[in-house]
């Protein structure tokens, strides 16, 4: 497994041209959704929702605010991570309300729990919320990158678009969500230069500190 782990995220790379006639299957695309929903989060709040996008007159007008990045167009399927914009009283009693039906729970079992998740939040105003969610959903990221490399599926996380324009598009300013990064995922081309190209890394010793 060590090696397996190793070999994949040396084979992963922020994929430059994919190739648009290979899509993922299904069942693939499954596992890389549950791993976002079972991705960490500070108290288990997920304050972050996955938009999956696969209609291609919508890739297209998400791709011009994306500066025209061939990824946003070509790749199989297009994942837009948008961020809670703060942590509401509502929010709070429905993701606790989550946890009473899977815990088996009753209210006043979670009411400690509630203190702790309001004396979290107490004091921070939505702007510093937002930071703390924005953070919370890159981790939901990262899972999907490394999932994506385990099953051999290539992705590119991405930052460079007009966030207001995604936004807007994808109804997302509706909502109390905003954009804050995307990932393509799908096959590489075989005409990607970058594909073969040695992986730069600093080495251990420059970037892990051992106490």
């Amino acid at each position: 497994m060590n090696s397996q782990i190793q070999s994949a995220l040396n084979w992963r790379y922020a994929t430059k041209l994919f190739n648009p006639e290979k899509k993922v299957p299904d069942a693939d695309l499954e596992t890389l959704l549950e791993a976002i929903r079972l991705a960490p989060s500070s108290l288990g709040l997920q304050p972050w929702k996955a938009y999956v996008i696969t209609n291609k007159e919508i890739r297209e007008k998400l791709k011009k605010a994306a500066y025209n990045q061939l990824q946003v167009g070509d790749a199989s399927h297009l994942f837009v991570f948008a961020t809670r914009k703060n942590v509401s009283d509502s929010y709070i009693d429905s993701y606790l309300g989550k946890v009473m039906e899977i815990r088996n729970q009753k209210k006043e079992d979670v009411q400690g729990y509630k203190k702790m998740i309001e004396g979290s939040i107490t004091g921070r105003t939505d702007e510093m919320l937002k930071e703390w969610n924005a953070r919370q959903t890159y981790i939901a990221l990262g899972i999907l990158l490394e999932t994506a490399a385990l099953m051999k599926i290539d992705a590119c996380p991405m930052e460079g678009f007009d966030t207001a324009q995604f936004d807007t598009i994808l109804g997302i300013n509706k909502t109390d969500y905003a954009s804050v990064v995307m990932a393509a995922i799908g096959y590489r081309s075989e005409n990607d230069k970058y594909a073969a190209a040695p992986k730069v890394r600093f080495a251990q010793t420059d970037i892990i500190v051992r106490v």
